[in-house]
């Protein structure tokens, strides 16, 4: 299919133009009308020519229709390639891409048309962007502020040591006869370092996303990739110059280090203030949501733009302005910006990253090239012996610093990481000088070709070999991200207490002001006051009613969600309705509650849940119960409030003995329940006992011993017969007693 595109494409770039004029002629003047049959008006109707139906105008719709075919084109690869899957597992897309790049250049050229060139123009204004602002505003935070001195590192220092490594040496290359290249002088040399040298963010992602290898790892190679950028830009832009004035002295190379500075913090605060900016352009969007994508988009680009207008860097603005932007926006927009936002950056990067491997294919037939095997083989051999020596001599300084050492393995995955891409290329076209640009630029292709090719295809089965952790594909749990917090608060504090001021005591007096100045001005309504606590609170509900509304169930959301302020808005609070009880039914359950709650240690009777009516014997214990508590409780307040004249025996302890059917009868320790005689004197009736209370006194013993005492009550008490009673006390409270 695409093939078929790329024929009628050519077919229609090969129509001639004078059909095309003649077309606009036709156009133009439909009625026919010559220069003399405007002068005779009255002859005209004999020779006018028919309206007419059909007529063909490419010339006027080529640039946009051409676009639009190369957009298909890359679409129609992207969608071929992932329906293979023996095909997408083995060969990285970017490999595909560049294949298809040949193979539609070698099409065009064979029709004897010219083939597009990935111009720099094309691809550092229009191209670039949106990869590098897909990828600056879905950074992520943590890892990268985490490992932010580790990368500085490899970005600033390994890129100087590439440069400096590959330009040196390279000019001893140039000094060899048989290379015939002794024309190539140091400063040239040292100016296809800096081009060749730096690490391509978008091969790093094309590469890196589909292996999915660990974030440590990701978050390295590819902050490198996008810090270094500060680094090239300046060295291109300083050995350009140099080259074309033929000396430096000590004062340019100062100047050229301020340079460095000015570039990188300057491409910073340009980002940071269209950042800001944008922050705080969402905040009044709340009434017209469906331009708040636009914003982002827009003032991203403009930051871009405003750091090339003064030669900053334009990637670290772009980096900048998304890093900073998008906590406050996301804070300010609607779900739906924020998923249009989101998506459309991803398409929007992909179809960017497609077209330049793409285009970059097509400009290697395209050529020309100067092929020199020395200059080319040496280039590729320095290059990788470079990344080596550059990552493991770094790699032994930081890790004196880190906690988390790099390993060995580590070691490999980032020196094998370090792919060049398209941003190398477009900084070779720019060279003037055509002689040396032909034969730089052949070998920054082969450089490319080599990294993309065979280091893209074979790092999967090599983190594979070396069993290299993987990225987890998992979303942290709210367990995990809780004591993510607590351990840093806990971090800060110890920090605090050593008087060492790190990284998690200034990331905390960030926070602090973040949340005590800058989000009162970047955000909106109460989310910028809110505990955090409650704004993941919010966003699970937004998250719950989005998936209700595509389900369909948008009035269940209605009643549901519904806010209290708007709910408030719409009708007068309601009292809440207590569901009507007969009396009988609620004595039922004042009895079970009263039953089942106020002595919680007693084990409960067992009723079914489906009928709530309880035993009438349960409930005459239940009363005897309380009214043996209340008796205590009054027991125990007179014998704090009163003295008593003579302080009365302890009752002798009383036992029990049980029979079948819940038959307890009590005893003194003189007696035996096994005894025979004591068993005769039992009544044959059981009878509760009595619910007045009993006074010490008048127990049995002491009813035995009433013969010597006075007492008004001795003889009924010593008639009476002891009285059985049932018990459905628990075992441990019977043993106490």
């Amino acid at each position: 299919m695409s093939l078929l595109l790329l024929v009628f494409m050519a077919v229609i770039g090969s129509a001639s133009p004078d059909a095309a004029t003649g077309a606009n002629e036709t156009l133009r003047r439909p009625s026919g009308h010559s220069l003399d049959d405007s002068h005779h008006p009255r002859n005209s109707s004999e020779h006018r020519k028919a309206f007419p139906v059909l007529a063909f105008n490419y010339e006027h719709v080529s640039k946009p229709f051409v676009i639009s075919l190369w957009i298909l084109l890359a679409l129609l690869m992207k969608l071929g390639f992932h329906l293979i899957p023996r095909v997408s597992h083995i060969v990285p897309e970017s490999c595909l891409l560049i294949f298809v790049g040949l193979l539609v250049g070698g099409i065009i050229k064979a029709m004897d048309q010219t083939p597009p060139v990935l111009d720099t123009k094309l691809f550092f204004l229009y191209l670039l962007p949106p990869i590098i602002l897909d990828a600056g505003y879905f950074l992520p935070i943590r890892p990268f502020t985490e490992n932010m001195g580790t990368i500085l590192v490899f970005a600033v220092v390994g890129t100087l040591w590439n440069a400096f490594f590959i330009g040196g040496m390279m000019f001893a290359v140039c000094q060899i006869e048989a290379a015939q290249v002794g024309h190539v002088d140091l400063l040239s040399c040292l100016l296809f370092g800096s081009i060749i040298s730096a690490v391509d963010p978008v091969a790093v992602l094309a590469v890196f996303e589909e292996i999915h290898i660990n974030e440590l790892l990701h978050i390295l190679v590819f902050g490198e990739s996008l810090l270094n950028d500060a680094v090239t830009v300046v060295l291109y832009h300083l050995f350009e110059e140099f080259a074309h004035e033929g000396t430096v002295t000590v004062g340019d190379a100062l100047l050229g280090v301020v340079s460095f500075f000015v570039v990188s913090v300057g491409g910073v605060m340009v980002g940071f203030i269209y950042g800001v900016l944008g922050a705080f352009t969402s905040r009044f969007t709340s009434h017209s949501r469906v331009i708040e994508p636009l914003f982002v988009f827009l003032y991203s680009y403009m930051a871009y733009l405003s750091a090339e207008v003064f030669h900053l860097s334009g990637i670290m603005s772009l980096i900048a302005c998304g890093v900073i932007m998008r906590p406050y926006v996301e804070a300010n927009i609607s779900h739906k910006s924020y998923t249009t936002i989101k998506y459309f950056l991803k398409m929007w990067s992909s179809v960017s990253e497609t077209l330049i491997f793409i285009f970059l294919g097509v400009s290697t037939v395209e050529g020309p090239h100067n092929w020199n095997w020395i200059f080319v083989i040496f280039t590729l051999i320095l290059c990788l012996l470079s990344r080596v020596l550059g990552v493991v001599g770094l790699t032994f300084i930081i890790n004196k610093f880190r906690i988390i050492k790099l390993t060995k393995k580590d070691q490999f995955i980032v020196a094998y990481g370090g792919l060049r891409g398209a941003i190398a290329f477009s900084l070779g076209f720019l060279l003037t000088d055509t002689e040396k640009k032909d034969m730089f630029l052949t070998a920054i292709i082969t450089v490319i070709f080599f990294t993309v090719f065979v280091q893209g295809m074979t790092i999967r089965p090599l983190v594979e070999l070396l069993a290299v952790k993987k990225k987890k594909e998992s979303k942290a749990s709210i367990n995990e991200e809780i004591h993510t917090q607590f351990l840093d608060h806990l971090l800060t504090g110890i920090e605090d207490i050593c008087g060492h001021y790190g990284h998690h005591h200034w990331k905390d007096k960030l926070n602090r002001f973040n949340r005590k100045y800058v989000k009162k001005w970047l955000i909106a309504g109460d989310r910028s006051s809110e505990p955090q606590l409650i704004s993941f609170y919010n966003k699970m509900e937004m998250k719950e009613a989005m998936m209700l509304v595509e389900s369909g169930s948008a009035a269940k959301l209605y009643h549901d969600n519904c806010s209290s302020v708007a709910f408030q808005q719409r009708a007068p609070p309601k009292q809440r309705a207590i569901p009507s009880i007969s009396k009988t039914r609620e004595q039922e359950i004042r009895k079970i509650l009263r039953a089942n709650l106020q002595k919680t240690r007693q084990r409960l009777r067992s009723y079914s849940r489906h009928d709530l009516f309880s035993d009438p014997f349960e409930d005459s214990m239940s009363e005897i119960r309380f009214r043996k508590q209340r008796v205590q409780m009054e027991r125990r307040m007179s014998h704090y409030l009163t003295v008593p004249a003579n302080r009365q025996e302890t009752p002798s302890a009383r036992k029990v003995w049980f029979e079948p059917e819940h038959k307890v009868y009590t005893y003194d320790e003189s007696e035996s329940p096994r005894d025979g005689a004591a068993l005769e004197t039992l009544p044959d009736t059981v009878s509760l006992l009595s619910e007045s209370p009993q006074r010490p006194g008048q127990s049995s013993r002491l009813r035995k011993r009433g013969d010597t005492e006075p007492s008004a009550n001795a003889p009924d008490s010593q008639e009476e017969p002891q009285k059985l009673s049932r018990c459905f006390s628990d075992p441990e409270t019977l043993q106490n007693k």
